[in-house]
């Protein structure tokens, strides 16, 4: 009768193993089922977090369709907003981001976020275990017309009517607002380098000096269902966009925007 210790040596020498290979193939079998398992778990999950995202996606989508653009900032703007294009890209959350498992997410704008150019929507667990705050890239692109160069633009040298076109451009590309009148950049210069095409920005042109210390002005002051009409000297210069001090003929000094050769605009 053959002993167990024989019966085993012959189970090894007919796979042609020995011992210690024997013990090695068997421990490899293991680990490969283990492996799978793991694999099997890691896509399981992979897909929960996938469909996860695309949960948060359509809230973050959701809520921007929802949201207002910004004013034009003229009334010429505000006419032409109707032909506005709007397009919305979503960004990524960072991939190292792990969020805990939420029953319920909301989707907000930030306080004082816009939707305008590169900006974010908000998420946040409202109900979970982990109550976390996330914030979603989103690029909103509106495009509309607007003035562009026909040939490079350079600081000091004035604007010709002829170096000026309208063409559909990407208003939100940035902050400053792109300018759609030629009446506003005729006859100025840049401060910096516009290219042919490119769209031409309030905070490119070099502002305008409407009068200067001492000059006599005409003060227009506007309130609810009323306009007065004062003279005034210049306290300090009328340059566009800023604000001038001006002395009325009574003596008292008021703040006023420069609005014209020697004009100045006081609002109530």
């Amino acid at each position: 009768m053959k002993t167990s210790f024989e019966s085993t040596a012959r189970l090894h020498t007919d796979i042609g193993l020995a011992p210690v290979q024997f013990l090695v193939a068997a421990l490899s079998s293991l680990l490969w089922v283990g492996l799978c398992a793991l694999a099997a778990l890691g896509a399981s999950s992979a897909r929960a977090q996938t469909a996860d995202m695309v949960g948060l996606q359509t809230q973050v989508t959701s809520l921007l369709k929802q949201q207002a653009l910004p004013q034009g900032s003229s009334s010429d703007a505000a006419m032409q907003k109707k032909a506005w294009r709007v397009e919305v890209a979503l960004g990524q959350l960072d991939p190292r981001l792990k969020l805990a498992p939420c029953d319920k997410v909301k989707a907000y704008m930030p306080e004082g976020v816009q939707m305008w150019g590169k900006t974010r929507v908000g998420l946040r667990c409202e109900q979970g275990p982990v109550r976390w705050n996330v914030f979603w890239p989103v690029t909103v692109k509106v495009w509309g017309q607007a003035l562009v160069a026909t040939v490079p633009l350079r600081p000091g040298n004035p604007i010709e009517h002829s170096d000026l076109r309208v063409a559909e451009v990407d208003l939100a590309e940035k902050t400053s607002p792109a300018v759609i009148r030629p009446a506003e950049l005729v006859g100025r210069s840049v401060i910096r380098g516009v290219e042919v095409g490119q769209a031409i920005h309030q905070d490119d042109v070099k502002a305008r000096r409407w009068f200067s210390a001492g000059d006599p002005v005409r003060l227009t002051v506007r309130g609810d269902g009323f306009q007065i009409a004062a003279a005034g000297m210049a306290l300090s210069p009328g340059d566009e966009g800023q604000c001038a001090r001006i002395r009325t003929d009574n003596g008292r000094v008021v703040c006023g925007h420069p609005v014209g050769d020697r004009q100045v605009e006081l609002s109530l």
